[in-house]
Formats: C-alpha cells, sequence, structure tokens
C-alpha cells in the first residue's frame, strides 16, 4: 500500500473515532453507577477496547467504500456514513449528558437504521465494505436491547 493510501486509511479511522469525542465531554459518573442495570450488561472495562475496535472497522470500511463503486453510489453511501456517525456521538450526549435513556434510545433506533443502510450501500460499492460493518450493527442491536433494559429498570 502506497504511502497516500495509508494516510486515506488512517484519516478514515481519524474521521470513524470522532464520536468518541463525546465520551470526554460526557462520563458515565456516579449518575449510571447508580442505575440499575441487567446481569448481562458487561463490565465498564470492556466498553473502551470493543468501541477501539469498532471505530477501527467502521474507519476501514469507510475506507474500503471509498476506493470502490461509483461516484454517485460513493455520494449517497457517505450520506448515511457521515450521519450514523452523527447519531453514534449524539448517543452519548443523551444518555450521560442529558441523563436520558430514553432519548438515547431514540437515537439508537435512528442510528441501527442509518447503520443498516450503510451497511447495504457500502455492499454495494465493495462486498467486504458492507461486511465489515456488521460486528458494528450487532454491537448496536446489542447496545439498543441494554439501554432499553435500563430504561425500563430505571
Amino acid at each position: 500500500m502506497d504511502k497516500e493510501r495509508v494516510f486515506l486509511l488512517l484519516g478514515f479511522i481519524a474521521i470513524a473515532f470522532l464520536p468518541s469525542l463525546t465520551g470526554f465531554l460526557f462520563s458515565p459518573g456516579e449518575w449510571y453507577a447508580a442505575l440499575h442495570k441487567t446481569s448481562w450488561t458487561p463490565p465498564n472495562w470492556l466498553f473502551g477496547p470493543a468501541w477501539t475496535f469498532l471505530y477501527i472497522t467502521i474507519g476501514l470500511a469507510g475506507f474500503l467504500a471509498w476506493e470502490s463503486g461509483s461516484q454517485e453510489q460513493r455520494r449517497i453511501a457517505f450520506v448515511f456514513y457521515a450521519t450514523q456517525l452523527f447519531f453514534n456521538g449524539l448517543w452519548t450526549f443523551f444518555f450521560f449528558g442529558l441523563h436520558s435513556p430514553l432519548l438515547a434510545l431514540l437515537d439508537l433506533s435512528a442510528m441501527l437504521l442509518t447503520v443498516l443502510i450503510t451497511m447495504a450501500l457500502f455492499y454495494a460499492c465493495r462486498p467486504l465494505a458492507g461486511l465489515i460493518l456488521l460486528p458494528y450493527f450487532l454491537w448496536s442491536i446489542f447496545a439498543f436491547f441494554l439501554n432499553l433494559a435500563i430504561l425500563r429498570l430505571n
């Protein structure tokens, strides 16, 4: 891989990490610690490594889709790519910033839809790009049900 492509890949990975910046503004804190949680809530230490892996795969998928497909395919796909990243970052604000599991759940609903559409559009550009997003989609489904359980328990 030439230097230009390496920088492009690293740029996509950096962009994929942008939603994580909201975590610096809104941390779990005492409010989250006091919530009633399910027995299947992952330990806090797992979220960092899981999201690191997912953000890298999101960036890789973006890079692969960018290099493939027609200009029109990419234009539409990256509108949804940017939108799902926006919803991803917004979740932290709703859940940890506003302490609103309900708004966070609504946000996750929109995020799931835009991730699914992004997967399909990336798959049309390059199948591997769509498939690489599958762990992100599955984790987001898990997050949806975890968020729903927290909403119901509290």
